[in-house]
C-alpha cells in the first residue's frame, strides 16, 4: 500500500468512505431507516454524546481524558431539576447546573495540572464522588419535575427542527472554530503535541489544561440539562457509560490518544457512526447483552485505527 493511499484511509477521507458505506449499506438493508422519524430520533439520541465530544476532543489533543464525564452529566442534570424546583425558576436551575458541572471540570483541571496527579485516577475518583454526591442528594432516587415548563426545553423546535439538535450543531460549529481559528485551539494542539516545547514556546499550559477541563464539566452540564429535560426527571444513575461512548466517537473520529490531533468534522462522523450503530441494533432488536458486545467492539477498532494512524505517521 502506498504512502499517498494510507493516507486517504487512514486520515479524514478514509472515516468518510467508512462513513458513507456504512450509511449507505443500512439504508438499503434496514427497514424504516431513513424514514424522517428515524432520522430525527437518531440525531436526538446521539446529543448527548455529541455535545460531550466537543470537549472531550480537546482533553485527549492534550494528552488528557475525563472519565467522570457520565456522573457530570447526571449530577447537573438532577441539579437544574432540584435548583428549578426549589426556586420555580428555569434559568437558575440551568445557571445552577452550569456552574456545578463547570466546578466538577475546574477541580479536575486543578488536580491533573498543579498537583501533578494523573488523569485516569484523578477522573476515575470523581467519576465515583460525583455519582455518589447525586445518589446521596436525591436519596437514591429520581427527581421529578414540577415545572412542566422544562420539559419544553426538549421538546421545542425550531421549523420543526428539534431544539437539542440545534443545540448541538451550534456545539459543533463553535468548537471547530475554537479548534481551527484561535490561538486557543492552535495552543491545545501544541500542548498535546510536545508540552515542553509549548511552555518553551510561551504556551500556559497548566491553565489552557484547566480551562479545558472546566469547559468539558461545563457541556456535561449543557447535556444534563437536555437529557433531562428528554427523560422528565432527573437520574442519578443517568448516563453510564457515556465516558467510553465519548471517548470511541472522539477516537474514532480521528483525535489521538497520543494528543496534537484532532478535528471537528472527524468528531461529527465519528459520532454520527456510533449512533448510527446504536439506532440500527434498535431497529433490528437486537439484545442488549449483544449491544455491550459491538460498543465493546467498536471501541476496540477505534483504538486500532488510532494506533495505524500513529505508525504511519499521519498528521492532520
Amino acid at each position: 500500500m502506498t504512502n499517498s493511499l494510507k493516507k486517504i484511509l487512514l486520515g479524514e477521507q478514509g472515516l468518510l468512505v467508512i462513513f458513507l458505506v456504512a450509511l449507505a449499506l443500512v439504508s438499503i438493508f434496514v427497514p424504516n431507516f431513513l424514514s424522517q422519524r428515524n432520522v430525527i430520533g437518531l440525531l436526538q439520541a446521539v446529543v448527548t454524546v455529541g455535545l460531550v465530544a466537543c470537549t472531550m476532543m480537546l482533553c485527549l489533543a492534550t494528552r488528557d481524558f475525563d472519565l467522570s464525564v457520565g456522573s457530570n452529566v447526571a449530577f447537573s442534570g438532577m441539579m437544574a431539576v432540584m435548583i428549578s424546583n426549589a426556586t420555580g425558576s428555569i434559568p437558575l436551575g440551568i445557571l445552577g447546573a452550569t456552574l456545578a458541572g463547570a466546578t466538577v471540570g475546574l477541580f479536575n483541571g486543578v488536580v491533573i495540572a498543579k498537583l501533578g496527579i494523573n488523569a485516569l485516577i484523578t477522573t476515575l475518583a470523581t467519576m465515583q464522588i460525583v455519582r455518589g454526591l447525586s445518589l446521596i442528594v436525591s436519596d437514591g432516587r429520581a427527581v421529578g419535575i414540577k415545572d412542566p415548563s422544562f420539559y419544553n426545553i426538549a421538546l421545542s423546535n425550531v421549523l420543526g427542527i428539534p431544539t437539542p439538535i440545534i443545540v448541538l450543531v451550534v456545539a459543533f460549529v463553535i468548537f471547530g472554530v475554537v479548534l481551527n481559528r484561535t490561538v486557543f485551539g492552535r495552543n491545545t494542539l501544541a500542548i498535546g503535541g510536545n508540552p515542553d516545547a509549548a511552555r518553551l514556546a510561551g504556551v500556559k499550559v497548566d491553565w489552557t489544561r484547566i480551562a479545558i477541563f472546566a469547559l468539558q464539566g461545563a457541556m456535561c452540564a449543557v447535556a444534563g440539562v437536555l437529557l433531562a429535560s428528554r427523560i422528565t426527571s432527573g437520574q442519578p444513575n443517568a448516563a453510564l457509560g457515556l465516558e467510553l461512548s465519548v471517548i470511541s466517537a472522539c477516537v474514532l473520529g480521528g483525535v489521538s490518544l497520543a494528543g496534537g490531533r484532532a478535528t471537528m468534522t472527524g468528531v461529527i462522523v465519528g459520532v454520527l457512526i456510533l449512533g448510527i450503530a446504536e439506532n440500527v441494533m434498535n431497529l433490528m432488536n437486537i439484545q442488549a447483552f449483544y449491544q455491550y458486545v459491538v460498543r465493546g467492539a467498536i471501541l476496540l477498532f477505534a483504538v486500532l485505527l488510532d494506533n495505524l494512524r500513529s505508525a504511519s505517521g499521519f498528521r492532520r
